[in-house]
């Protein structure tokens, strides 16, 4: 049994299939049969039920999997105990991958606090959408990475907070009269959607699809902030993450409006690392002060 063998097992159960691990991994796909085969045997047991439409896990795989994802974090534990015994840099150096929004919206209240108190590191951002900064960690580009709802077999992922998607308007907006919806109701009203194809797009016009409703879609636009200034301008309503849009509700400028009648669109802010790359000093203590933020809020 090797780790290569044990994080391409964990690639095939979370993804549902050999062609897709293989793409997550960047591996041919006979590479990872061959690895799947080669554990099987050494394990004496098989490890996935194949179908022509998905693979599932056996009994033999369901066992074996919370021993495989507690034996990727001893090996990555193991990995920081050792890396911590070298002596460190005389430079810091801190980077990091961050969804657009995240960057926007919380990061730079974080690093101001961090770099007041570690003044000597010098900080790198890079944003991107979900994948690339997924990208950006395996490759060892940057030392964390800042997306929602991220898991793959050579990360560790750590969820730090909810961020979930709201329905909002501005105050003036005959669209906020009443406070609670039913998505019927909503289906009506002028919406404005953003970043097509994106988590969040996805998870907006899934929530009428599942319904058989067909949203009345006015303006899409690129990215969230572009969507929160149409909609404080008063063009229409949208589902914004609460992150994005915080300081407006507080301040009135922006309304929630609650759906009575349809499931709350939750996505986590989630932190990752590669297993592989063990944290510097100066991303530990960013790690925990970005912690102690996001409860904080």
């Amino acid at each position: 049994m090797e780790i290569d063998q044990i994080e391409t097992f964990l690639a095939v159960a979370s993804y549902g299939g050999f062609h897709r691990a293989a793409q997550a991994l960047r591996l041919s796909q006979p590479a990872v049969s061959a690895r799947i085969q080669m554990l099987e045997q050494s394990l004496g047991a098989q490890l996935f039920i194949r179908t022509r439409s998905n693979v599932t896990l056996s009994l033999a795989g369901k066992t074996l999997r919370p021993h495989a994802e507690n034996l990727l974090r001893a090996v990555s534990l193991a990995r920081q105990a050792v890396h911590e015994q070298r002596p460190a840099g005389a430079s810091g150096v801190l980077s990091i991958a961050a969804g657009l929004s995240i960057s926007t919206y919380l990061l730079p209240d974080i690093l101001k606090k961090y770099q007041s108190l570690h003044p000597g590191v010098r900080v790198s951002v890079r944003s991107g959408n979900s994948l690339q900064v997924l990208t950006m960690v395996l490759d060892g580009e940057v030392d964390l990475g800042l997306a929602r709802s991220l898991q793959h077999p050579e990360v560790e992922t750590q969820s730090l907070r909810d961020d979930p998607l709201l329905f909002v308007g501005q105050p003036g907006h005959p669209g906020t009269r009443m406070r609670k919806l039913k998505l019927q109701e909503v289906e009506s009203l002028p919406l404005i959607f953003y970043d097509r194809g994106s988590s969040d797009w996805t998870l907006t016009n899934g929530l009428f699809r599942r319904a058989g409703l067909l949203p009345n879609v006015v303006l899409e636009v690129d990215g969230i902030e572009t969507c929160k200034r149409m909609v404080l301008r008063r063009l229409g309503l949208a589902f914004l993450p609460q992150l994005a849009v915080t300081r407006e509700l507080k301040s009135g400028k922006l309304r929630t409006m609650q759906i009575t009648d349809a499931e709350p669109l939750h996505r986590s802010l989630d932190v990752i690392r590669s297993r592989r790359k063990p944290l510097e000093k100066t991303a530990q203590r960013f790690l925990d002060l970005l912690r102690s933020a996001t409860v904080a809020r």
